[in-house]
């Protein structure tokens, strides 16, 4: 980096001097009585000894402004050496995410099916406490809702005998809008141990290029791929792909029980280099598919910053990418680390279009939560291409609104076409929604839609049966992890689930959401403010560490905002 800044300097000094030979001519006719100075104007033009100082410092700026920009150059390809001192990250933010609108209100006579796909994704969470706790501003693409609500874990029912999942509803009212109600819709899967599921065929592949040089990146991968191999046996495969400018195996197929070999080539990573994903992904999913274990679990787990700047970089290419190897029967899973140039549009777009989930992991302290604790719900898939399809009954409801999922929102017939991708879940996982419902006796009113062949939802009876006590239905679609055809399940929420305050399940996850309209500065946070965030969940949080630390964060947030109240219930 020295000898390319000193020969540009010396690039430029040398010409500088030889302008400067036509300077000193300048001042040589100067002093014959020519002329002292040049007018134009009211500007000067000085020579001689003055011209001459001038070219000087005019080349210490040109040389210090290039100097600069290859350094900025080098930062943000990934050259990097040991005298460079790349600027400062939130000076130099390029994180990119994706802005979605928030879903509105929507009329149960025109609408009444809400489809979305499940999403058990938490990267969003995890960036806002980061952001927070290292007091960096909240970008509002950033908070992404669903993810906020799914990072944590409630008290919801098991699936009992040969179900494949549990599903909870209730509703109460909402804290934030006395004219509505807030209903929790919720389904679970069973947490299983890992060394006690099927054979798994893992792939790392991993980000070597320069941008993961720093300490929140590489190194904290490597310390969390390390801690979720000491959870392998002898039954799991695992493979290593890295890729700066191109990509390397450097493991093929080790057995899950040689910790010492995954360990010592995952310690030996070094960071250099520009960002070649696109081949990274060709070849580990072609590792992947030449130890493919039938009925087992064949994953590839990238873990980077998303700064993907070589061969495919594109959101479109790179969703037609993974488009086409999900096909393969191999689930991918992404894993964010760092700041200042993270591409989180990227991560969560590969995730979903790859069958997987998206996590960010910014501390020893997530990555053990990530890849040691939830190590099945985030590695063993128990079921693909989940949908839910929630049905209001007119006769009990005028309005909804669905809080978050913007980006998993589904057009109503892609609920039965087993063409459209849905979320994937593993063991151990569950999905969280909430509504915002406004009763068919509110006053709250929606906008009038005039329909020429009249109202399309109508109170909903079916032979002798009376379903006005109804208040929804949820209706389930998912498919086995190996199958194409998806399975239907329903469930109904009756009028008797109100509970007007709502259980520690609702009422923490309300806080959620409530601190997630605040940091997007919602349209539809109502009432809400800081203070109803912190005491919501501190009536609900109990003993769960995740859930005091949530507590801790709304706090740290609430102390640098204005009229935030220290004298909220502890």
């Amino acid at each position: 980096m020295r000898k390319r800044i000193l020969a540009m300097a010396l690039s430029i000094c040398m010409a500088v001097t030889v302008c400067g030979c036509g300077n000193k001519k300048e001042a040589d006719e100067t002093q014959t009585g020519k002329t002292d100075v040049t007018v134009t104007g009211e500007d000067t033009v000085p020579s001689g000894d003055v011209a001459e100082e001038d070219n000087e410092m005019q080349v210490d700026g040109i040389i210090q402004e290039s100097a600069a920009n290859m350094a900025t150059a080098d930062c943000e390809s990934g050259f990097y050496d040991d005298s460079l001192q790349c600027p400062d990250t939130e000076e130099w933010n390029t994180n990119e995410y994706s802005y979605t609108d928030e879903n509105p209100w929507m009329n149960v006579q025109t609408s009444p099916l809400s489809t979305f796909a499940a999403d058990v994704d938490t990267a969003s969470y995890t960036q806002i406490r980061s952001a927070i706790e290292n007091g960096y501003d909240i970008d509002p693409s950033m908070v992404r809702i669903e993810e906020m609500l799914n990072y944590f874990h409630y008290d919801y029912p098991l699936p009992k005998g040969n179900e494949k999942f549990a599903v909870y509803t209730e509703y109460a009212d909402c804290p934030w809008n006395k004219d509505t109600k807030l209903a929790l819709v919720a389904m679970n899967t069973q947490a299983i141990d890992f060394k006690e599921a099927p054979a798994s065929n893992l792939v790392f592949l991993i980000d070597v290029s320069g941008s993961m040089f720093d300490d929140n990146k590489l190194p904290l991968v490597q310390q969390a791929l390390t801690m979720l191999a000491e959870n392998l046996t002898e039954k799991d495969r695992v493979s290593i792909v890295t890729y700066a400018g191109s990509d390397e195996v450097v493991l093929q197929g080790v057995s899950g029980d040689d910790y010492h070999e995954i360990s010592s080539a995952i310690e030996g990573l070094e960071a250099y280099g520009s960002t070649n994903g696109s081949a990274g992904i060709e070849t580990a999913y072609a590792l992947a598919q030449k130890y493919f274990i039938k009925g087992g679990n064949n994953r590839v787990i990238l873990c980077t910053d998303g700064d993907l700047n070589v061969g495919l970089t594109s959101e479109g290419q790179l969703e037609k990418l993974i488009t086409e190897k999900k096909d393969s029967g191999v689930f991918l899973s992404t894993f964010g680390v760092g700041y200042g140039n993270y591409k989180d549009n990227k991560l969560e777009l590969l995730a979903d279009k790859g069958n997987g989930n998206y996590a960010y992991i910014d501390s020893m302290f997530e990555a053990k939560k990530a890849l040691v604790d939830e190590l099945g719900a985030n590695m063993v898939t128990v079921a693909k291409d989940v949908k839910l399809q929630v049905e209001f009954n007119p006769a009990q409801v005028k309005g909804y609104r669905l809080i978050g999922y913007e980006n998993r929102v589904m057009a109503a017939e892609d609920f039965a076409d087993d063409t459209k991708d849905g979320g994937e879940m593993g063991a151990g996982h569950s999905v969280t929604a909430l509504y915002e419902i406004i009763p068919v006796d509110s006053e709250m009113e929606l906008p009038k839609t005039d329909l020429k062949y009249g109202e399309a939802a109508q109170v909903v009876t079916c032979g002798t049966e009376d379903y006005t006590d109804e208040l929804f239905t949820v209706n389930i679609r998912y498919k086995e992890p190996d199958g194409e055809e998806s399975k239907l399940e329903s469930y109904p929420c009756k009028t008797e689930n109100y509970n007007k305050d709502g259980s520690d399940n609702l009422r923490f996850a309300a806080s959620v959401a409530a601190f997630g309209m605040l940091l997007k500065d919602s349209e539809y946070s109502g009432s809400a403010d800081l203070g109803m965030v912190y005491t919501l969940a501190s009536y609900a949080a109990g003993s769960d560490e995740y859930k005091k630390e949530y507590l801790s964060l709304v706090r740290n947030y609430g102390e640098k905002q204005p009229g935030f109240s220290e004298d909220i219930v502890e």
